[in-house]
């Protein structure tokens, strides 16, 4: 069985909505992101934080 990374889930998305009018946004308020740095489970991690919004939005442009 293949793992689906979130890049990989997104972009299928995409893909599926496309062509049908359908814009894909997000929104995230006070984002925390903890980045790994290196591999494994117990990888130590820089935690980044957002104090505010993050938006980001995509569409199709026609052909």
């Amino acid at each position: 069985m293949t793992e689906t990374t979130w890049p990989d889930l997104a972009e299928g998305l995409y893909e599926r909505l496309t062509g049908r009018g359908t814009t894909i946004s997000y929104s995230f308020d006070d984002l925390v992101v903890e980045v790994p740095g290196s591999t494994g489970p117990d990888a130590a991690r820089a935690v980044w934080r957002l104090s505010g919004t993050l938006s980001v939005s995509t569409s199709e442009t026609a052909r």
